[in-house]
């Protein structure tokens, strides 16, 4: 048995065209904007790329870069700024933050309506109530290949191996809303490969390169590898490798490579969801228009009626 190749690049393709279809029926197109913090080079790399790719599907995008040695405070100033910017749509802070910076401090200070990372914990409480809005993209943009690739979910058990915030967590409540039954795995799980070979569906997000092995995996079964590991050759020179053994295609019935896989999926989920934000915004404006308009005629209407009365 080889497996299937899950290609990221044509399911981020398409993703990215739906959301250019819809940014442009919009007022205005979507404002989004990065904020990074220091020179950290894989950072700026990541937000050349979000910001180029925002305009090639017709977003627009500004960045912030400031200095290593910004405060906490300075910080927080900015994103409340941004805030209460009406022409902001999505706010995106880049991490990793420098050590003086609480992270967590700075993703709950985003406002929830602009928060295209998906990590404000109102949107978290959101998702856990099976209403998501605004969804943490790694997570959002698995969902989407597997319904792109026609991956079954409804009925179908799905172990997630590892239980991190930004994909583990959000991934599971998904997938729990999809109607499947969920396994989270982690460092702690006793007998982690019976676990493993239970699934239909197994996501690999542990940050462990190899991780998965073919024993342990179910024959036939869908595999998203989620993992970005940097490893050296015995020449000394770095490549990039998942949390899913190569060996795995010859058990798998469905696998996504690395790289080339996942990572695609997480830019285009982010722009998407700066698009839905911009949605988002958009109807809350024109409904508070329209109880606006219609207290106003309300008024009118009573005045008329206390003046006939006076009459």
């Amino acid at each position: 048995m080889s497996a299937r190749v899950l290609a990221g690049p044509p399911v981020a393709a398409a993703l990215l065209a739906d959301a250019a279809a819809r940014a442009s029926r919009l007022p205005v197109p979507p404002n989004l904007v990065i904020v990074r913090v220091g020179d950290d080079p894989a950072s700026a790399s990541y937000v050349r790329g979000k910001s180029r790719k925002a305009g090639e599907v017709g977003l627009r995008s500004t960045v912030h870069a400031l200095p290593e040695t910004t405060s906490q405070a300075q910080l927080l100033a900015l994103i409340d700024t941004l805030n209460r910017d009406d022409d902001v749509n999505g706010i995106l802070v880049q991490l990793p933050l420098p050590p003086q910076i609480a992270e967590a401090a700075v993703l709950h200070a985003i406002n929830p309506r602009k928060d295209v990372d998906g990590f404000h914990p109102l949107n978290v409480g959101e998702l856990w109530a099976g209403r998501p809005a605004l969804t943490p993209c790694t997570p959002a943009g698995i969902m989407y290949l597997l319904e792109h690739y026609g991956v079954p979910v409804a009925g179908a058990r799905a172990v997630i191996v590892g239980r991190s915030h930004l994909v583990g967590r959000p991934l599971a409540a998904l997938l729990l809303n999809a109607d499947a039954t969920v396994t989270v795995a982690h460092s702690r799980t006793r007998d982690l490969g019976g676990a493993t070979r239970e699934a239909d569906i197994l996501i690999a997000a542990a940050g462990r390169p190899n991780l998965i092995t073919p024993e342990m995996v179910k024959p036939g079964a869908t595999v998203i590898d989620v993992g970005i590991n940097r490893v050296l050759t015995a020449e000394g020179k770095g490549h990039l490798v998942g949390d899913v053994h190569p060996d795995v295609a010859t058990v798998a019935g469905a696998l996504t490579p690395v790289p080339g896989g996942v990572g695609p999926m997480t830019v285009a989920q982010l722009l998407a969801n700066t698009v839905r934000a911009a949605e988002l915004q958009h109807a809350a404006h024109s409904d508070s228009a329209q109880i606006d308009s219609a207290q106003t005629n309300a008024v009118q209407t009573d005045s008329g009626v206390a003046g006939e009365l006076v009459r």
